[in-house]
């Protein structure tokens, strides 16, 4: 089982899309700062996360959602969540 997700920053507009076989433990990854592409947008929260069957069907998705029309969907999301 694989979990695409999506981080948002406290601080900084900023939205991480990824990819994990360990939600926990990914997300605890994150926010300690031991991901060189997201260190600097700490500390982060979840605002979103979907149960895949495989890692192909989780990259495909995890595309869409860094695509433009994800983005955009999850910028929408993280307003109506604040």
């Amino acid at each position: 089982m694989f979990y695409v997700y999506a981080l948002s920053s406290y601080e900084k507009n900023y939205i991480y899309v990824g990819l994990t076989s360990d939600i926990k433990r990914r997300i605890e990854q994150h926010n300690a700062g031991k991901e060189k592409t997201t260190r600097n947008y700490r500390p982060f929260e979840l605002i979103f996360s979907e149960i895949c069957n495989s890692r192909s069907e989780a990259r495909t998705k995890e595309k869409y959602w860094k695509s433009g029309i994800g983005k955009e969907k999850l910028k929408k999301l993280r307003t109506t969540l604040k």
